[in-house]
């Protein structure tokens, strides 16, 4: 362990990867917004940020992917709704943007300690 290596920044860690896994699952939902069939999916964002915080951070992270229901279908039987998705993505960017800016905190938290130490 190294003097980078908290819980916090851990914790910080997992909230990005989420992060990033869930604009991946609406940027496939907007992929596929045209494919007959195809059923939006995501992640139940604050229930798996829960579970991943009371896990061992050694852990891989494996978010529950789970079909989006009550959505209307079209005829196709395809449930992607765009307003659902576009807003969905400027949450998850937002989130995103918080946890680099948090993380950012940390680290100057942690380096500004180091210097104090030194001095």
């Amino acid at each position: 362990m190294n003097l980078m290596d908290t819980s916090y920044t851990a914790f910080l860690e997992r909230y990005l990867d989420l992060a990033s896994f869930r604009q991946t699952l609406v940027a496939g939902n907007l992929a596929n917004i045209d494919t007959p069939g195809y059923r939006s999916v995501d992640v139940a964002f604050q229930s798996e940020l829960a579970w991943a915080s009371l896990n061992s951070y050694e852990q891989p992270m494996r978010p529950m992917v789970r079909r989006v229901n009550g959505l209307i279908e079209r005829p196709d039987g395809n449930n992607v709704n765009m307003d659902r998705e576009g807003l969905l993505l400027a949450q998850t960017q937002l989130q995103f943007t918080t946890g680099v800016a948090l993380l950012r905190s940390e680290l100057k938290r942690i380096s500004m300690a180091i210097q104090e130490d030194k001095g």
